[in-house]
């Protein structure tokens, strides 16, 4: 009888216990999905830009005012002149007129005179069609932006959370092949004692050292992997240096099955959402996009009766207080002016009519714009919601195919104890209990993300997958059941 070659149980266990130890006595807290969230909120380079755009274009709201409400204006200015006309009426406007004035010679060669002018200005618009509508539509555009920010919001939440867990799901890829390498080396070590005593043959050997260089290449790779992937999500996170991804500590794995099905069943009926029309429009109507979309149709529309209203007449009204003297400003006796001023372009060269044409095709564009949003949104509803009961269904067999595959390789581990399974029959059984955990931890993650998209595709916050955060006192429990784990390996 063969000695027993217990490989895949107890090395494996506390190969993989050793590195949870390992992880859960770091001093850093990690990540928690919420809080990744907050930062991005307030750092991710998405969303300061879709602020920025946001607050540029309400600034720019106000610009149609300007033929709105009444401007006023304080003028001052120095003129000197020996222009006939100029002079006297210098003269007139200083209230020094005298009757040598009007001496011929000094009315036409005039000496020169000096006149500093002093002024307050208002200026009222009575009518002005085009900017009110003008108005109008800039609030409406600046409204579009907002909700086009808050959608901009959304999406980065939704990449959030999928790199968030992407790396979690990169760092359990590494815990997982770290166990295995730990586990096949010592099996290794095991099998080359075994054919020194004549137990095994050399070709079981050089098996076991085949399959434990597959693992440290698999390592190495996820490895790779796991530092590109805290990479990508301090740069979400609006991190610029990437030196920062190494300060990023994340959970050791994806929830639980459990926690994630309670998680779906919990919210509002996201795993079970009915997949008919009446729904998915009703989801398509109030996500961000489409009502950035909606806006920007009604701000289009009213920029063309803007365009068209530049046709009409218009009319302002004024008012002047002025002061005139040789020498100091704001001095001698003021006068003042109102007046009203009524204008009608009739034609300016054309440009007005091109910018009616050009208001009307920018209108059409919005509307097929924002058609083409509810549609790709009621699509993305549907799809989407497809895709997470995929997720669902794929976990099930994947939490499955791992318990099976856990207890193929438990009862090969045992006949190869008893001498009735060959070192490639236990290793084949270790690589397929392997590939099956990796499977079923991109199963979890496929899901989270499954239910992300959805959220996002239907209007709802993806950032509410936070809930999937371990409580401190799970994080607690965690750390006592895996030094329990090790210590029960160990004997």
């Amino acid at each position: 009888m063969r000695t027993p070659f217990h490989f895949p149980a107890a090395l494996l266990a506390l190969a993989l216990a050793g590195a949870v130890a390992g992880r859960a006595a770091q001093a850093q807290t990690p990540l928690r999905l919420s809080e990744a969230l907050a930062e991005a909120q307030n750092r991710a380079f998405a969303n300061r830009q879709a602020r920025a755009s946001a607050e540029a274009e309400q600034a720019r709201a106000g610009l149609p005012l300007k033929g709105i409400l009444p401007s006023a204006r304080v003028e001052a200015g120095f003129v000197r002149t020996t222009d006939p006309i100029g002079a006297f009426g210098t003269l007139l406007r200083q209230r020094q007129v005298t009757p040598a004035a009007f001496d011929p010679a000094r009315l036409n060669f005039p000496a020169p005179i000096n006149n500093v002018q002093g002024g307050v200005v208002l200026e009222l618009p009575v009518l002005n069609a085009d900017a009110l509508v003008g108005w109008r539509a800039a609030r409406t555009a600046a409204r579009a932006s907002s909700a086009a920010a808050d959608w901009a919001h959304y999406a980065v939440r939704h990449q959030v959370v999928r790199a968030y867990y992407g790396a979690v799901l990169a760092e359990e890829k590494v815990r997982m092949l770290t166990a295995a390498q730990v586990a096949a080396s010592a099996g290794v070590r095991q099998v080359e004692r075994m054919v020194q005593q004549g137990l095994v043959t050399k070709a079981d050997a050089l098996q076991a050292s085949v399959r434990a260089a597959d693992v440290a290449a698999q390592l190495s790779a996820a490895r790779n992997d796991a530092t590109t992937a805290a990479q990508q999500l301090a740069m979400l996170l609006g991190r610029a240096n990437a030196a920062d991804a190494a300060t990023i500590r994340l959970p050791d794995s994806l929830p639980a099955d459990s926690v994630l099905r309670a998680m779906l069943v919990d919210a509002t009926g996201t795993a079970t959402t009915p997949d008919d029309h009446s729904t998915r429009v009703a989801q398509a109507a109030s996500r961000a996009d489409v009502e950035a979309a909606t806006l920007g149709l009604d701000a289009a529309r009213l920029d063309a009766r803007r365009a068209g209203a530049t046709l009409l007449p218009r009319v302002n009204g004024f008012a002047r207080y002025d002061w005139n003297a040789p020498t100091a400003l704001y001095a001698g006796r003021p006068n003042w002016t109102v007046g009203v001023m009524a204008s009608w372009s009739l034609f300016g060269g054309g440009s007005e009519l091109a910018d009616v044409a050009g208001a009307r095709a920018r209108a059409k564009q919005a509307a097929v714009g924002q058609e083409a949003a509810r549609a790709q949104a009621e699509l993305e509803a549907s799809q989407t919601q497809r895709a997470l009961q995929v997720a669902l269904e794929r976990l099930d067999l994947m939490t499955q195919a791992a318990a099976q595959s856990r207890e193929a390789l438990r009862l090969v581990d045992k006949r190869y104890a008893g001498g009735l399974a060959t070192i490639a029959e236990l290793l084949a059984a270790e690589t397929s209990a392997t590939g099956a955990g990796l499977q079923q931890a991109a199963a979890r993650y496929d899901v989270i993300v499954a239910a992300a998209a959805h959220r996002l595709a239907i209007g709802v916050d993806p950032g509410q997958l936070a809930a999937l955060d371990p409580a401190p006192s799970d994080a607690a429990n965690t750390s006592s059941a895996v030094s329990s784990t090790t210590s029960t390996a160990r004997e």
